[in-house]
């Protein structure tokens, strides 16, 4: 009877949505990620025992690899403006190959060095390495924030509002049991999809948002455990079935205000990434110089 009202199958009430789950992408992400950042631990703790020579065998191609793979980078740029290269690989493809050159590089670099530096020119290419790698990471972390998924297309106001809109035709179930809660629901996404904003939500709407997206949560969060103890009180049917049905309006909420978030924080993550791309390239730049240079100096002295 329950299940019926609330329009969820009785086999979705203790159990995330296949949407919920991680996509084989994110898992193979966290796994190389994993990887990668056990790699460092290992060469680090083995770099005071220099096992790696960096002047000859194994531990000269590492450098020389290392160094490729970061001249490699440049494919992506030239991806997304030349034809040939469009024609060869979809540029996500290209992409993918950027983030992994530019992490797995630097590990090999480290290898390289034994993680550490003595000479002023392998410090000035070592360090700035590290600078271009970080501002990488800081960067991919702001493309995430403008981008569907790992690899997806650019987020757009427009198709988020939709999405919110869309979800919340399918709150009947939840609506019949806890109005009071949809209502304030509707109330907040109203002031992201409705009038109130522009087209382009302003810089410093979207940055109040990264602190009132908690305060939201929680107070839906305290609105649906209150509602629900008082729907409960009148209904046996309900109080045998609370704690599914709290599991259930908090994914619901959460999804909600997260996409809600995303509509708001757009404009702010849109400003950090073009600011982002304007001391990235020249960061990358004076590593290419700074490489050139190492490698100059170690052949000719």
């Amino acid at each position: 009877m329950l299940e019926t009202a609330l329009n969820i199958p009785a086999t979705q009430k203790t159990r995330p949505t296949t949407g919920d789950a991680p996509s084989s992408k994110l898992r193979a992400a966290r796994y190389g990620y994993s990887l990668l950042l056990a790699a460092l631990f290992a060469g680090w703790l083995l770099s005071g025992k220099e096992l790696i020579n960096p002047e000859e065998g194994f531990g000269y191609w590492l450098g020389i690899i290392g160094g490729s793979l970061m001249l490699f980078l440049l494919l992506y740029p030239a991806g997304k403006k030349s034809a040939l290269l469009r024609r060869m690989g979809l540029v996500k493809h290209w992409f993918r190959i950027h983030m992994i050159f530019g992490l797995v590089g630097p590990l090999l670099i480290l290898y390289h060095c034994n993680f550490t530096a003595t000479a002023i020119n392998s410090s000035v290419a070592l360090y700035s390495m590290l600078a271009v790698t970080i501002s990488g990471v800081i960067g991919r972390y702001f493309y995430t924030r403008i981008h569907r998924g790992l690899y997806g297309k650019r987020a757009s106001i427009e198709d988020l509002r939709t999405e919110i809109s869309d979800a919340m035709k399918n709150s009947r179930g939840l609506a019949a049991v806890l109005p009071k809660f949809i209502n304030e629901l509707h109330a907040v996404s109203a002031r992201l999809i409705g009038a109130e904003f522009t087209r382009k939500i302003s810089f410093g709407h979207s940055l109040s948002w990264s602190y009132r997206y908690y305060l939201v949560r929680l107070r839906l969060y305290l609105m649906i455990n209150k509602e629900l103890r008082e729907q409960a009180s009148h209904s046996q049917a309900l109080r045998k079935n609370s704690k599914s049905l709290r599991r259930t309006a908090n994914r619901y909420a959460a999804k909600q205000v997260g996409l809600m978030r995303q509509v708001a924080q757009l404009a702010f993550f849109e400003r950090l990434f073009s600011l982002w791309h304007v001391f990235h390239m020249p960061l990358f730049l004076l590593l290419v110089v700074s490489a050139l240079f190492h490698v100059l100096a170690v052949h000719m002295y």
